[in-house]
């Protein structure tokens, strides 16, 4: 079946759906977590499941594949009925489930992931390596997703080793496959070659059900498209009828502006240089190598990579959570050498980290608590050793309420938050101390369109009132938004820069990769300085 033949849930005549969920109902304690949802997956169609963080998306998925039970309702598989306790049970239905964080042993190679705990064995020999290999060959062959069986997955770009995970579902006879997020670390070609592979799957009958909050994707791929909001299904239709602007609206709930306001600026005084800059990672192998960039008062520097090519440990040597090997960091005309992340915070410096649950919050302390990290030697927050806990509670409901932070509880724990406010709680806290240097890594990783939105604004905001912004995102789209340069790191060096209106997502990823073509003056030759544009 083409792509164009498939044929909506609504037109399937007598078949039964591949997928039906009837009222299926799911509490967890006083949150009501998916409200009376029921959905269809036609045979064959590639079916886009949108909604902002927690919308319910991810729970109605989870009862799907046995993870969790729900508290009311009915799931049917081909027509019948059926009671779904564990992901075993699933597998046996012919479902299956890409997982965000893969679900792979890197030691193993790909022909031992994908066969693993259905090993073809020789008589009293364990198991045969040869056969497996040969299972998997052909089942790459057949689906048109090419894989080297032999190959560890450890050594493997996230791209192929997203292949593997999908071969492996299709391996234990998946008809139904459950995509989430699948594109979340992916550059544009590996995106291109993931849709090429969803479209031979798709031909061959496979039922997809793609979880994401990239609407253009959407576009692209889908043929149908349900939207939820708070637990229930509030839309959702052919995907060729609506628009990108239709669908975000009924996540959100309101109108999404189309444009965010920029104000040019004269380039000024850089507030942050990094100079020939050299790092190792925590295995102590090479992973930041003479690095020189510059990012000006007014100005949003964007680091575009793949991860893994030293971003990380770039931005923790300059907040002080890393130790260069040599190199030089200057905040503000001060140079950082030896100077502890306390240090740097006062000289101007606040820090969006990239892992939120071990860089940003302290899970077990109230939200109060976490807004006050950094902050609590300030007087309006105490004097001495004590702190105000009436200022405390107080300054945290005004920034829970200014960044739209839920549920708006100072007392409540931050563990106790979903990804995406625990997001807008850092945020929160780093964007009000009034530093003069941002260093923000993935800055809207996990967040709702609304909720990015309203981040993305507020960058703006900073860099209007002439903040330095080093932005690292793997999302090229907010690269581009946001940046008035742009830089690519790969292996650890900046092999380009540019600016967004002279490039698109698609040469990015070229860079991104290694893959530019050598010798022209944009080409990935290990060019190493990035500054010009802030220090003229």
């Amino acid at each position: 079946m083409s792509d164009a033949a498939a044929p909506p849930a609504a037109s399937t005549g007598t078949r039964a759906p591949a997928i039906a969920l009837r009222d299926i109902t799911r509490r967890f304690g006083a949150v009501l977590a998916n409200d009376r949802v029921s959905l269809e997956i036609a045979p064959g169609e590639i079916h886009a499941l949108v909604g902002e963080n927690g919308a319910g998306k991810s729970t109605l998925m989870r009862m799907l594949y046995g993870m969790i039970q729900p508290d009311a309702g009915t799931i049917a598989v081909d027509g019948r009925v059926v009671r779904i306790h564990r992901p075993a049970d699933a597998i046996r239905l012919g479902l299956g489930m890409v997982h965000q964080h893969f679900m792979l042993v890197d030691t193993l190679t790909v022909a031992e992931n994908v066969v693993l705990g259905r090993e073809p064995r020789r008589a009293g020999l364990g198991v045969d390596r040869t056969a497996a290999e040969a299972r998997v060959t052909a089942l790459a062959d057949r689906y048109r997703l090419p894989v080297p069986a032999r190959a560890r997955v450890g050594g493997l770009p996230v791209g192929v080793q997203q292949r593997v995970e999908i071969l492996k579902t299709l391996d234990q006879g998946a008809r139904v496959l459950i995509l989430d997020e699948p594109t979340a670390v992916l550059t544009p070609q590996e995106v291109d070659d993931l849709f090429r592979m969803l479209r031979t799957l798709h031909a061959q009958g496979t039922s997809i059900v793609l979880i994401t909050h990239k609407l253009a994707e959407v576009k692209a791929l889908a043929e149908r498209v349900t939207v939820m909001r708070a637990g229930r299904v509030v839309g959702g239709g052919e995907a060729a009828a609506l628009t990108t602007a239709r669908i975000a609206e009924l996540m959100v709930g309101r109108p999404l502006a189309d444009d965010l306001p920029r104000v040019a600026r004269e380039p000024e005084a850089p507030l942050l240089e990094v100079r020939t800059l050299d790092a190792d990672d925590d295995r102590g192998l090479p992973a930041v190598r003479r690095v020189s960039l510059t990012v000006a008062a007014g100005e949003v520097l964007g680091i575009a990579g793949v991860e893994g090519n030293g971003q990380s440990e770039l931005i923790e040597c300059i907040a002080g959570l890393r130790a260069p090997l040599r190199g030089e960091i200057v905040i503000a005309g001060r140079t950082m050498h030896g100077r502890s992340p306390r240090e740097r915070a006062a000289a101007g410096l606040a820090h969006i980290p990239s892992d939120r649950l071990h860089r940003g919050l302290v899970p077990e302390m109230s939200l109060a608590e976490n807004l006050a990290l950094g902050r609590h030697r300030e007087r309006e927050l105490g004097a001495g050793p004590l702190l105000d806990r009436g200022a405390l509670v107080a300054r945290a409901g005004r920034l829970l309420a200014d960044y739209d932070v839920r549920p708006p509880d100072p007392a409540r724990r931050a563990g106790q938050l979903s990804g995406g406010n625990q997001q807008k709680l850092i945020a929160a806290r780093e964007l009000s101390r009034g530093a003069s240097v941002l260093i923000v890594a993935h800055p809207t990783r996990g967040v709702d369109l609304g909720a990015a939105e309203s981040i993305h604004r507020r960058l703006l905001a900073e860099r209007d009132r002439g903040r330095a912004v080093l932005l690292v995102s793997s999302e090229l789209s907010e690269i581009l938004t946001l940046s008035d340069r742009v830089c690519v790191m790969y292996e650890g060096r900046i092999v380009h820069e540019t600016r967004p209106s002279e490039t698109d997502e698609r040469t990015l990823g070229l860079h991104m990769t290694g893959r530019a073509q050598a010798g022209g003056a944009d080409a990935a030759t290990g060019g190493d300085t990035a500054g010009g544009g802030a220090a003229s």
